[in-house]
Formats: structure tokens, sequence, C-alpha cells
């Protein structure tokens, strides 16, 4: 093939039409940018959805869970429509559809109406990462994809880190609805600025579109959809405690298996899985996953420590780990200007064993903790987020053609997304199975009978005499005890999810070894 001999520069120079690459980044990094805060915000605002649309908590869960659902469905599939449709256009109806969706989600009068603009609102979202990612990969030669990934990460790694703190901003000082407003300008000037800047390569102008998939989308839309699901309610249904849950998983497996296969032996699949075959790929694909069970897991675990244990608001808790961000953002010119001169093997291990020292760090939390405690930790975990996240990219993509990043960049968005879900998921899971464990531990150790309890429980009861009376000084004695175990107990927890997260980092660092060396700045052998 003619395009086979093109080289990655001249393939950059025609792919942006003498159009500033870092304007084409920036047009693309709003669209991200505004797809992964919309998440992040969503889930602060649950609460006062719930309230001001007359739900109950458990209900308005599902306002994140058919976003979510309809996201994973789209975003593998992003490829074939993108060839479809044409790249450009596919990434316009998709901005269009999210911000449209946007304004719907936030004048719904009712849950039935927000459930139904979400799913749509997933689906326009589901493929602006991938599509975004594989136009940096592809107008930036070799030499520049570094720092390319860089203005990318502050999309996907810095979105999360400020979206509870806007979030919460937002819905305190205004209402939830602008939770969902905010993605309206933003929206318009990603469209005004892909229309402008951003154009098709040949190789997508001229592809020769093959039928649509019918069974591998089927296949798709049920693992994907039923993983979502089962993933965001299995601990309230107590996991496989649950019928539906056997059953869903059961599904899972079948529907998971089919598509590899599927995919596998199909020639014209919608996901084509022989890319796996490239060794680095596959590998970024298990270390993406696994950055993604890491980092969710943090996002999630560290605010909600400070919500649960020391009674921060949304709000408060968010800008106690906002820092994180400010050591994303300054990683982000150091790593640009690294990744074009040294190993990616180095700068992963440093940052997986960075940002696992800073978890095995959290891992020493105490109910005594003040706002800037872990002030110092923290924003070295976010400067060690960007020497993750970019090196990967750039070691999975280095050894693949132009033509494969599409395709690629859907599954790579893919296994980060499902491993968020997962990390979320088994974090709130550790937090509750552990929290009981300790309390039994706890028990064990200072039992009621023993004289350390009741002279606790005399001590306390005595304090609280003037205020509930001598006949009901003794209950809330008890109730006081009662609350300081479980408030113990959680603490500990929290300190074992820091700690495995910390050992999950180290063998990150560890499984970065097995790629093949990409030389910086210069495009690997087979790869053009």
């Amino acid at each position: 093939m003619a395009t086979a001999a093109v080289s990655p520069e001249t393939a950059a120079q025609e792919i942006t039409h003498g159009v500033n690459p870092w304007l084409i980044a920036v047009s693309v990094m709003l669209a991200t940018f505004m797809e992964v805060l919309d998440t992040a915000i969503a889930s602060v605002a649950l609460p006062y959805i719930a309230g001001s649309l007359s739900a109950s908590t458990d209900e308005a869960t599902w306002v994140l869970t058919s976003y979510l659902v309809s996201n994973a469905i789209v975003l593998p599939a992003s490829n074939w429509f993108s060839l479809r449709f044409g790249r450009k256009r596919f990434l316009m109806i998709c901005v269009a559809i999210f911000t449209v969706a946007s304004f719907a989600c936030g004048a719904a009068p009712s849950l039935a109406f927000i459930l139904i603009a979400r799913v749509v609102q997933g689906a326009g979202g589901g493929a602006l990462q991938p599509l975004s990612q594989s136009i940096l990969l592809e107008s930036f030669p070799p030499a520049k994809r570094g720092a390319a990934m860089a203005v990318f990460a502050f999309g996907v790694v810095v979105a999360p880190i400020i979206g509870p703190t806007l979030g919460g901003w937002l819905t305190d000082t205004y209402s939830w609805r602008f939770a969902f407003y905010i993605n309206i300008p933003i929206g318009i000037l990603a469209l005004y600025m892909i229309n402008r800047f951003i154009h098709d390569p040949s190789y997508i102008k001229n592809a020769k579109v093959p039928a649509f998939d019918n069974i591998g989308f089927a296949m798709l839309v049920v693992w994907t959809g039923l993983l979502q699901v089962v993933l965001d309610k299995g601990q309230e249904d107590d996991w496989f405690g649950a019928n539906w849950i056997c059953w869903a998983t059961l599904l899972i497996v079948i529907a998971l298996v089919w598509f590899i296969i599927h995919s596998w032996r199909c020639k014209n699949a919608l996901v084509d899985l022989k890319i796996l075959k490239d060794r680095n790929f596959a590998l970024g694909c298990l270390l993406i996953f696994l950055f993604g069970v890491g980092i969710y897991s943090t996002i999630t675990l560290l605010p909600l420590f400070y919500q649960e244990l020391l009674g921060y608001t949304a709000f408060t808790a968010g800008l106690v780990v906002a820092p994180r961000g400010i050591g994303a953002i300054t990683a982000m010119p150091i790593i640009g200007y690294l990744s074009n001169r040294a190993d990616a093997r180095w700068l992963l291990t440093f940052g997986f064993m960075v940002f696992g020292l800073t978890t095995l760090y959290f891992g020493n939390v105490t109910l005594d903790v003040s706002p800037t405690t872990l002030l110092v930790p923290i924003i070295i975990t976010g400067f060690a987020l960007s020497f993750v996240f970019v090196p990967i990219t750039t070691a999975a993509y280095g050894t693949l053609r132009n033509s494969q990043i599409g395709n690629a960049s859907g599954i790579f968005n893919l296994m980060r997304n499902v491993g968020g879900s997962i990390g979320i998921s088994v974090a709130q899971t550790l937090l509750t199975r552990r929290t009981a464990v300790h309390q039994n531990e706890i028990l064990n150790s200072v039992p009621v009978t023993g004289f350390e309890f009741r002279q606790s429980l005399k001590n306390t009861t005595n304090s609280i005499t003037h205020y509930f009376g001598q006949a009901n000084s003794a209950h809330a004695g008890q109730a006081l005890l009662y609350q300081q175990l479980h408030a113990q107990a959680l603490n500990w927890a929290f300190v074992d999810c820091f700690r495995w997260l910390s050992l999950l980092c180290f063998l990150c660092a560890g499984l970065v070894w097995l790629n093949k060396r990409v030389r910086p700045g210069k495009a690997p052998q087979g790869a053009h």
C-alpha cells in the first residue's frame, strides 16, 4: 500500500493541512475535558438531583449508571462510525449530541426524563475520548507525541480531580442544573474549533467501510452494559447474594467470550482485536486498566475519608484533594519534554513508584489529620499521575501505524474506563467488608464484659448525664462508644485499601519492563 511508505512526519503534515497542531490539540482537548468533567461533577450533584426530582438516592444513582452504560457501548465502536461518517463529522455530531443532551439534563422535569437524556448524553460522549486521542496522535510526529499526550492528560487526569470541587461549588452556590449547563459554552466552543481546524486524513476519506458487524455490536452491548450495571449495583444488592447478579454475570461471561472469539476470527469485525498481537499495545492495555483501577480508587477513597470520618462537605473535601491537580499540571511540561528524550519504561517506573509510595503514605491516616496534613502527598500524587499516563500512551501506540490508531484508541480507552469502574466498585466493597472485619477484631480485643469497656462506658455515661438525664444516659453512652468503634474500624478499612493500592502500583512498576523499548522521538521499526 502506498500509505505504508509515508513517513510519520509527512503523514502528520497531511492530516493537519497546514494547521498548527497545537490548535488541533486544544480543539479535541476541550471535548475530552468536557466529557470527563461532566462525569465527576454529576456524581457530586446526585443527592441534589434526588431531592429536586422527588426520587430516592438509590433511584438517582441510575443517573450515573445509565450514562456509563451507553458510554461504554459506544466507546470501542467509535472507529467504525468515524470511518463510516468521516472522523471530523462524527466527532462534531458527538459533541453536538453531548451538548444538547447536557441542556436536556439540566432542564429535566422528572427522573425518567433525565435518565433518557443521560443515555443520549453517554452515547454522544462515548466516542469523544478515543477520537480525540487518535486525532492528537496522528496530528503530531513521533518526536512530539509525548507533548501532545501531556495536553490530552489535562482532560483525562485533571478533570476528575477538579470535578468534585467545581460540582460542589455549582450545586451549593446555584443549582445542580448548572452542573450540566456548564457543558453548553464549552461544547459550542469545541464545535467551532473542530470545524475550523480539524481535517480528515486520506485513509479515512478513501476508506472502504465494511458492513456493520451486528453480532459483534450485540455482544458488545450485552457485556459492557451489564458489566456497568453489575459494578454500580453490586454492593447495594450484596453481589452474588442476589440472583439477578448471578444471572447477569453469566450473561456477561458468555457475551464477552463470544465477542472475543467473533472479533478475533471475523475479517471485518466492529473491533479488531488482532491489534493485541502487538506486545507493547497489549501490555499498554493491561497497564492502563490497572492505572484506571488505581487512580479512580484513590480519587474515590480520599474525599470519602474526609466526608465519612472527618465530617467534611463534598465541596470542602473536594478543596482538600484539589491540589492533586496542581501536581498534575506542574508535571505536564516536564513529562512532555522528557518523553521525547528518555526511555518511556524509566518514566513509567518513576511514576508508578512515586504513586505507590504516596498511596502507601496515605495508609497511615488517622482521625487526627488536619486539612493540610496530606497536602504534600496529594500534590506529589498528581505529579506522579502525569508520569504514568503520558508514557503509557506513547509506549502503547509507539509501535502502531497511523491507520491502526483509531481502532486501538477505542480499545485502550475502554480498558481504562472499565478499570476505573472496577476500581471504584472494589474500593466501595472493600470499605464495607473490611470495616466489618476490623469492627469484629476490635470487639474481640475489647470485650463488653472487660474492665476497659465498662470503665469507658461509665466515664462516657457520667459525662453526658447532664444532657440526657439519668434514665437515658446509659443508652446514649453505648451509642457514642459504638460510634467511636465504627469510626476506628472504618479508618482501618481505609488504611487497608490505600496499602493494597500501593502494592498494585509496585506491581505495575515491574510489569512496565515487559515492554519493548520505543526509541524516544523516533518512530520504531515497522511503525510506518
